[in-house]
């Protein structure tokens, strides 16, 4: 009988160990998870703040590097659906052909949500300091991880 407690005691101990090491499995891929995540939002802000910085000095094809360069782009406006990086180029340099147009342009970040693996939506307000008068709105962009890069695939903007 005494075999049969022991037998019993050590099971348990067992089961306990095991569900202990699952339970730290699960603690270290969540903190991984939210380890990558962080490093995700950072490089997407660090995207965002390069545009910042290109678009306030009227560098809108520095501000682009931050869009994927495909015709895959999609850009929605209150002029409607834009497909494509260069269209979507050429409609900034036709809205905003001088620095008193385009003026210094501010972020402000209110989420940033992963969708799935390589995708992000961002959703936001910008703010557009400018000689020709102030502009602001709120916008919608959705990053993707591509080789390596977070690039925009799609941005709603409207003002």
């Amino acid at each position: 009988m005494k075999i049969v407690y022991t037998l019993i005691v050590i099971f348990s101990l067992w089961s306990c160990a095991d569900k202990s090491n699952q339970t730290n499995l699960a603690l270290q891929e969540k903190a991984q998870t939210q380890n990558t995540e962080a490093q995700d939002k950072a490089a997407i802000l660090k995207v965002m703040k390069d545009q910042e910085i290109a678009w306030s000095n009227n560098d809108l094809e520095g501000f682009m590097k931050g869009y994927i360069k495909s015709d895959s782009l999609k850009f929605y406006g209150k002029s409607g659906l834009t497909k494509g990086w260069q269209q979507t180029l050429d409609n900034y340099k036709k809205g905003y052909p001088t620095k008193q147009h385009s003026g210094t342009l501010t972020f402000t970040i209110n989420d940033i949500s992963k969708i799935e693996n390589d995708s992000y939506w961002v959703m936001g307000e910008y703010f557009l300091s400018r000689e020709v008068g102030d502009a602001d709105g709120v916008f919608m962009i959705i990053f993707k991880n591509i080789d390596g890069s977070w690039k925009i695939v799609a941005d709603m903007s409207c003002g």
